[in-house]
């Protein structure tokens, strides 16, 4: 990019170290030990007024810190970072707001530290409010309201008010599915707008529809700034990799009792509508006695879950005593032709290990269906159904039949099943 155009966005060297306290201090106050921590590594990056550019990372890759460095509530450990233009932000739920303010006066609140005029925040007031959907509670002190109110309110405020930059972190993680797909539409109008947006989200449908470009980090560092597929493909790859080290047991959630060891398809590859049949081993780490449901979740090259399939809907409790092998098998709904993965869950009273990425799978471009057709036939949706259409008519025949005795024809079916 050219260094000629001045840039609404510029990032150079930016690192953030945290002391991170390994061992607790003596009572007296000494003893104690202390590392470093590194949550950015040296990132530079330029974004041009009216780019709308996707950030995406794994959980801890630094995406929160970066934005949080933007927005002026951390500094930097070393280097700089240029805004040029006011800024909007939606990083946490009600950053910004004041809690014993209601939520209209944190409307205005919010517009006088953008720099803007009261007329200028009168002018979208309305469409605030009513995106909100708080006008019920507009005087009431925000620390009042729930947390779907919160963010509501936060979102509405962050998109409508006339800031040149966007940075928004998350947003579609949280609310109701509504409020999801309003947030996402608003998402699109603010990138057609010709403000500049920096969007983070783990939600890569969301990340292709509305970005030009992508920035991948992974453990602080920038790995990838470029085309947005390619950097989906990078970021799935990381994935694949963080799977590796998953099932080695590092970075893993849970209380530990027991632990995914080993997890494998039967085939490398699947026909779309053949059964699929995951093997996985279980090993108890620690002394546990207490009945455990597993719960796996199906997920796609783009990171959006599938299918949820919870051994608790077949009245599935295992015993850790002599269940340690498992078997996860599945025909259904028919996988389109692509990539997948299974996050595995082990619970009790609450969970004892989540392996993400425990096992990958490719469905063959192999239509289960018994006729063919052109690609646009198959070209939407998320999975292939099992489906009949059928078409009903009376004979030319019958007719006259029909009209001597009414609701008396030939009746004549085609189906089609897949």
């Amino acid at each position: 990019m050219s260094s000629n155009i001045a840039q609404a966005i510029d990032v150079r060297q930016l690192s953030k170290d945290y002391t991170i306290q390994e061992s607790p201090q003596k009572w007296w106050g000494g003893g104690g030990r202390f590392t470093q921590f590194q949550a950015l590594k040296d990132i530079s990056f330029r974004v041009a007024p009216g780019e709308v550019v996707g950030i995406v990372g794994r959980n801890g890759a630094g995406k929160s810190t970066l934005l949080k460095i933007l927005t002026r509530i951390t500094p930097p450990t070393r280097g700089e970072a240029d805004l040029r233009g006011r800024v909007g932000s939606l990083l946490e739920v009600g950053t910004g707001f004041h809690p014993e303010l209601s939520g209209r006066e944190n409307i205005f609140l919010n517009g006088c530290i953008l720099g803007m005029r009261r007329s200028e925040i009168r002018s979208e007031f309305d469409a605030i409010v009513a995106f909100a959907g708080v006008e019920s509670f507009l005087d009431t002190p925000v620390k009042r309201y729930s947390s779907g109110m919160y963010v509501r309110l936060a979102f509405a405020v962050a998109a409508h008010l006339r800031s040149e930059i966007l940075l928004v972190d998350e947003v579609l993680a949280v609310g109701d599915v509504e409020f999801q797909k309003r947030c996402l539409g608003k998402m699109r109008d603010v990138a057609c707008s010709g403000r500049t947006v920096l969007f983070v989200s783990h939600h890569l449908q969301s990340v292709a529809a509305l970005c030009s470009r992508l920035l991948v980090l992974e453990a602080g560092q920038l790995v990838h700034d470029g085309a947005v597929q390619m950097g989906i493909e990078r970021y799935m790859a990381g994935l694949s990799v963080a799977g590796k080290r998953s099932l080695a047991g590092e970075q893993r959630s849970g209380t530990g009792e027991l632990r995914v060891v080993r997890a494998n398809f039967t085939k490398a590859f699947f026909e779309c509508a053949e059964e699929k049949v995951l093997r996985f081993s279980l090993e108890k780490v620690k002394p546990f006695f207490a009945p455990f449901f597993v719960s796996l979740k199906l997920l796609d090259s783009m990171g959006a879950v599938v299918a949820q399939c919870d051994s608790r809907f077949l009245g599935g409790w295992f015993d850790p005593e002599r269940d340690l092998e498992m078997e996860f098998c599945f025909s259904s709904p028919w996988l389109k032709p692509g990539s997948y993965h299974v996050d595995i869950f082990l619970c009790s009273s609450g969970i004892l290990d989540q392996c993400e990425n425990a096992a990958a799978l490719d469905v063959l471009p192999i239509f289960p269906y018994p006729a063919t057709t052109d690609a646009e036939a198959v070209a939407h949706g998320v999975v292939f159904a099992d489906f009949q259409i059928r078409s009903t008519s009376i004979s030319a025949d019958s007719l006259s039949k029909e009209r001597a005795t009414p609701r008396q024809g030939n009746q004549h079916s085609v189906s089609i099943s897949g």
